[in-house]
């Protein structure tokens, strides 16, 4: 009896200056016991030895390559990355993969994470986008980067993509709010996204610290103004917030990002079907009605009509 053959997946990984810790990264991928068919470095302008341990890793591994972007002199928050990650998706747009993976270069994890991913994906085949749980050691103690995020969504440094659905999607979006945007897509065509709480994923570094924790809150308000999300949602965020560390630090970051958004006249998602179905289900949540909010595990997940 012939074995049942695994899918094939393709990595995709925008880098900038992580040098002192990408090398972790590179040894967690190449460890893998399910090998991607092809894993792209995009060194998006590193001014560190980033760009020499990618080249170095493909001199050794022919299935990694590497691009190298210009250092456009500055970090752009948000889109800045799926301009990265765009540039290395060109290299497999017609290539035979069934799955695409957007990952970040500060992470490691174990050898069977991808191996465990692609069976979560067999066992539900209108699972459309999955990925792993985000951990940091803190004072020595491994604990969940962001335990309170909404059970539909997956972090955009670990996300992966079936093949029907990323087409279904049109891709990302090449703006802040990108990694809700995909989902919330997914959702409204009828699909599933959610994470995998059984696999972990080490980020070695802190979510936003190379923005600074006040930039980064502001950044997520500004991807809740640009996805649409109804004020008295929001409202209700930002007052939650201020009793979640970072208390207040976080609800005026939120508020601000949101409120400059109208003030900036900042460009939103022009996907009107979108922004209704983001509105409805969050008013859903605010009178208690099922929602994709309220998603926190697989077998929870049911259409909401």
């Amino acid at each position: 009896m012939s074995e049942t053959k695994m899918p094939e997946y393709a990595v995709i990984t925008p880098v900038r200056n992580e040098g002192e810790i990408f090398s972790e990264t590179i040894k967690s991928m190449v460890s893998q016991r399910k090998l991607p068919c092809r894993w792209i470095i995009v060194d998006d302008g590193s001014s560190d030895e980033t760009g020499e341990l990618a080249d170095a890793a493909a001199k050794v591994h022919s299935w990694i390559s590497v691009v190298h972007r210009k250092d456009r002199g500055f970090r752009k928050q948000g889109g800045g990355v799926v301009e990265a990650f765009y540039d290395g998706y060109e290299l497999i747009n017609n290539e035979a993969w069934d799955f695409i993976v957007k990952l970040d270069g500060d992470l490691s994890f174990g050898p069977d994470y991808f191996e465990k991913s692609l069976e979560q994906f067999a066992q539900n085949q209108k699972l459309g986008i999955g990925g792993g749980r985000i951990y940091c050691r803190r004072d020595g103690v491994e604990t969940e980067d962001s335990p309170g995020d909404p059970g539909f969504h997956v972090r955009g440094a670990t996300k992966i993509y079936r093949r029907q659905l990323w087409e279904a999607i049109g891709g990302v979006v090449r703006m802040t709010g990108w990694d809700t945007i995909d989902e919330i897509k997914a959702n409204m065509l009828g699909w599933q996204t959610y994470s995998f709480p059984e696999l972990r994923l080490l980020q070695l570094k802190d979510t936003g610290s190379a923005d600074g924790a006040w930039r980064n809150w502001v950044k997520n308000g500004r991807a809740n103004y640009i996805i649409h999300y109804h004020p008295v949602f929001m409202l209700a965020k930002c007052v939650k917030r201020v009793f979640t560390p970072p208390y207040f630090l976080a609800a005026f970051g939120l508020a601000a990002g949101f409120a400059g958004g109208y003030l900036r006249r900042v460009p939103r998602i022009e996907d009107l079907a979108l922004a209704r179905y983001v509105r409805d289900q969050q008013l859903r949540k605010l009178t208690m009605r099922p929602n994709i909010w309220d998603w926190s595990r697989p077998e929870r997940i049911r259409p909401v009509s």
